[in-house]
């Protein structure tokens, strides 16, 4: 359940967040939908692939967190206190660090006219909330947080990453730059899995373009993008190691007890 409203100072004056990672704040995740605007930390730490949106017309980009759709090799959560769980990278997506907040839009008159303006929501059913723990969202005297002035810089990039991701899939299929990629896992000898269903930039086809094709895309602002998605399928290998990690700690403390 959802209960979606327009944040402000007044009804929300001494509302807190709950801002760690865990199973109970939706974290326990293997894919993660990430936007060209953060592409760049992105990169760094996760393989990024393109999938098919829910219509079939367009691409998502999402980061791999894992093999499963429950596994994020990224999170550490201690048995014994779950809460106090540890997110294994120096940069988390948005999508994930946003918490129970959303943009909304209100109707707004600006010179006459009508505007659409982006606004913050809250999901004031969200576990992040309740209690006297967390980060306040409001100063005392009214004013915004530090921490929710981070949350509106983590919205505006995802509302702007959202904003250019079709437009940017476009030029992508128009020049031939998407591909299928099917991956084969080894984890051990005897585990191997297959990934299969999702896309990536062809690496091949990018270093081809001619000057135009070239131009085109980096006067759009999306070159960089292609490299950064075709750069980060080296992160596999990373994933792979996590996932291995992963397997003998949890021999070693199941030998143990």
């Amino acid at each position: 359940m959802t209960n979606h409203v327009l944040l402000n100072n007044i009804d929300h004056a001494n509302l807190k967040i709950k801002t760690g990672h865990a199973s109970l704040y939706g974290s326990r995740v293997g894919l993660a939908p990430v936007f060209p605007t953060e592409f760049s930390e992105v990169q760094r730490e996760y393989p990024i692939l393109l999938r098919r949106d829910k219509e079939q017309s367009g691409y998502q980009a999402v980061a791999l967190l894992g093999f499963a759709e429950n596994e994020n090799l990224f999170l550490d959560e201690p048995s014994h206190s779950p809460d106090h769980a540890v997110w294994r990278a120096d940069y988390i997506p948005c999508i994930l660090e946003r918490g129970p907040f959303l943009i909304g839009f209100r109707e707004q008159e600006s010179g006459g006219v009508q505007r659409r303006e982006p606004v913050i929501h809250v999901d004031m059913d969200s576990p992040r909330i309740g209690g006297e723990s967390g980060e306040p969202v409001f100063l005392p005297h009214g004013g915004n947080s530090p921490y929710l002035e981070r949350i509106a810089s983590i919205l505006k990039s995802i509302h702007e990453g959202m904003a250019i991701s079709d437009e940017m899939f476009k030029l992508f299929s128009e020049f031939n730059l998407i591909e299928p990629v099917n991956l084969d896992i080894e984890i051990h000898r005897d585990e191997k899995l297959k990934l299969a269903g999702y896309f990536t930039v062809n690496e091949e086809a990018l270093a081809e373009l001619d000057g135009a094709a070239l131009k085109r895309l980096n006067d759009a602002g999306f070159l960089a993008y292609a490299y950064f998605i075709a750069a980060s399928l080296g992160n596999i290998r990373r994933l792979i190691q996590r996932k291995r990690l992963r397997i003998m700690n949890a021999s070693k403390a199941s030998a143990e007890q």
